[in-house]
This record gives C-alpha cells, sequence and structure tokens, in this order.
C-alpha cells in the first residue's frame, strides 16, 4: 500500500490515525463515512478551528498546478475525495474500498448528526435569496437543526475589516460547522486563510447550496453511482462549465495514467 500514514493533533483528545494518498501529488485522506462525519462532529462539538476540503477531478488538478491551492489542502485536517474518479485513484493507491465522500451529500450528513447532537451550523456564500430558501429547506428537513446565521458575501475581495468582521460575526454566531460554497479555488482558498481564526468546522461544500435549495437540478442517483455527476452540470450549464469539465477532467485522467503507470499495480 502506497500511503503516508499521519496523526492529526486533536488539541488534547486521543489522537486519530490519518492515512493519506497522494492523487496527482495532492494529498487526499482514505476515510469511510462513518469515519469523516464523526471525525467533523468531535471537532464541531469542541469548537475547534478545522478545514475540511471537498476534491473532486477539478479541484485535484488546480491544486496540482497552483502553489496556493496546494498548499490549502495539505494544510487542510481533512481532504475528502469528492468526485468518483479521485475516489477510484484512492482506491487504487491503498488496495481498499474507497466511497466517493461527495460535498453535497456530505452536507446533508453533517446536517443530521448537527440536529440530534444539538450543534449549530452557519451558512456562508451564495446569493441571499438561495441562502434563504436553503435556510426553509433545511429546517423542514431536519427540524431540530440549529442555523445559526447565513451571509452571502460580495464576489468581490473583501477588505481586511470586512474579513475581520465575518470572522467575529462567525465567533459570535456559536456555530460548530461553517459550510462554505464559494466556488473553488476561492473557498478553498478562504477556508484555508480563516482556519484557526474561526471556532469551528470550515467545510467547503461547493454547489451544495445550490442543489439544497432547489436552485439547480442535482444528477439523478444513478448517474451519481455511475460517477457520471460532471455530465449532468456540463449538460445543464455548459457555457460556464465546459472548461471545467472537459478540460480538467482530461487532464485529471492523463495525469492519473501517468501515476498508476509510474507505481504499477
Amino acid at each position: 500500500m502506497r500511503s503516508e500514514p499521519l496523526a492529526i493533533d486533536t488539541t488534547g483528545a486521543a489522537q486519530m490515525a490519518r492515512t493519506r494518498v497522494a492523487v496527482l501529488g495532492v494529498p487526499i485522506d482514505a476515510i469511510d463515512w462513518s469515519g469523516a462525519v464523526r471525525r467533523i462532529g468531535e471537532w464541531a462539538s469542541r469548537h475547534e478551528g478545522r478545514s475540511v476540503m471537498l476534491c473532486n477531478a477539478h479541484s485535484v488538478v488546480t491544486a496540482s498546478r497552483e502553489h496556493d491551492m496546494a498548499l490549502a489542502v495539505q494544510r487542510a485536517d481533512l481532504a475528502l475525495p469528492d468526485g468518483a474518479p479521485v475516489a477510484w485513484v484512492v482506491a487504487r493507491q491503498t488496495g481498499s474500498p474507497q466511497p466517493r465522500i461527495g460535498g453535497p451529500d456530505l452536507m446533508l450528513a453533517l446536517c443530521e448528526m448537527a440536529a440530534r447532537d444539538g450543534i449549530s451550523i452557519y451558512l456562508y456564500g451564495s446569493t441571499d435569496d438561495t441562502l434563504q430558501a436553503l435556510r426553509s429547506r433545511l429546517h423542514q428537513r431536519y427540524p431540530g437543526l440549529r442555523i445559526a446565521g447565513l451571509r452571502s458575501p460580495p464576489y468581490r475581495a473583501l477588505s481586511g475589516e470586512e474579513q475581520d468582521s465575518d470572522i467575529v460575526r462567525l465567533n459570535d454566531s456559536q456555530a460548530g460547522i461553517v459550510f462554505v460554497a464559494l466556488g473553488c479555488p476561492k473557498q478553498e482558498r478562504w477556508i484555508d486563510a480563516h482556519r484557526g481564526r474561526v471556532h469551528a468546522v470550515l467545510v467547503g461544500v461547493g454547489a451544495a447550496f445550490d442543489f439544497h435549495a432547489a436552485r439547480v437540478r442535482r444528477a439523478p442517483v444513478w448517474m451519481r453511482e455511475l460517477g457520471l455527476e460532471w455530465l449532468h452540470r456540463l449538460a445543464s450549464e455548459p457555457r460556464r462549465l465546459w472548461r471545467r469539465y472537459l478540460v480538467t477532467n482530461t487532464m485529471f485522467i492523463l495525469g492519473a495514467m501517468r501515476q498508476m503507470w509510474r507505481t504499477g499495480p
């Protein structure tokens, strides 16, 4: 098994074993669903400043080409395989099954856990209309869920004063989990810059807000299970997403093939 065992500093708690493998040179965690949800829940219950990155083919290729994105993923407390191709490479590297841990599904799993365990969440990103619809739908689905706040930041770069104000707002909310939906690579850079300053687990979930607010239709389950969700999104928004999926997916496939050829079976 070609993997790198690491230990995570859990701030006084018992250490948890960690296994990361390189996917196109980008470190991705090999972990199952229950382990990921449990680990995030433990951090959230203690209000630890942690970062969770959801890594699909696009974000892995971006990290393999852009130094600051690579550092953000490397420093993440969890870098999860969001995207079937990434999960397949992780499974090949470890020799063990690796589920795809997608951002939209992880968000729902964490909301269910948060409602059960009394952990507050915060929604950061997207538009005001989407956030209002998302809050309503999450409350309908999880009646006990505590949503500590909503924030739709401007699309432009925030000033230092605005960033400090956001940090104060997030910490004052007492949220244990902050879901961040700013799009790749902006959300990864934001999470990395705010990790430790915000006393919560920062989880980048990409398009999850749009899906769960019913603003964008998600691919049917059978396409997700076959690793074809990208194709559904490309067909839905070809002008915006053609470069992301056709160019970066091709780059990922070629890079993965080179990696497999170098490392062998």
